[in-house]
């Protein structure tokens, strides 16, 4: 089992900057890739950016130049840094982490934009 923490979030205004960070424990072995993922009310829950235990990232087109995802050498907290914020990135944020072959989510973090 592995459990997820998320911290960071709240409430900018854009052109702000917020930070997110997942830190995951228990059985933390295996853990490839870690991301992050966004569900605004009333659409599906999107992936935002993922970086694999060997430093692959990837993002979606829309935060790309304005999000940076990291992690640490142990695969036990990824940070999701998002500068230059948008009221279209108003949405609750997942972490998510996959280990062994199934996923793990976060609860959720709420990120609003206003304009």
């Amino acid at each position: 089992q592995v459990y997820l923490t998320e911290s960071g979030g709240g409430k900018v205004q854009a052109g702000g900057s917020l930070r997110l960070s997942c830190a995951a424990s228990g059985n933390i072995f295996g853990i490839n890739p870690m991301g992050w993922y966004r569900q605004a009310p009333g659409t599906q829950r999107d992936l935002v950016a993922s970086i694999s235990s060997g430093g692959i990232i990837d993002y979606i087109d829309s935060v790309k130049g304005r999000f940076t995802i990291s992690k640490d050498n142990a695969n036990s907290v990824v940070v999701l840094q998002m500068n230059n914020l948008k009221p279209e990135d108003t949405a609750v944020y997942y972490c998510s982490v996959t280990a062994r072959g199934q996923r793990y989510w976060g609860v959720g973090t709420q990120v609003t934009v206003s304009s």
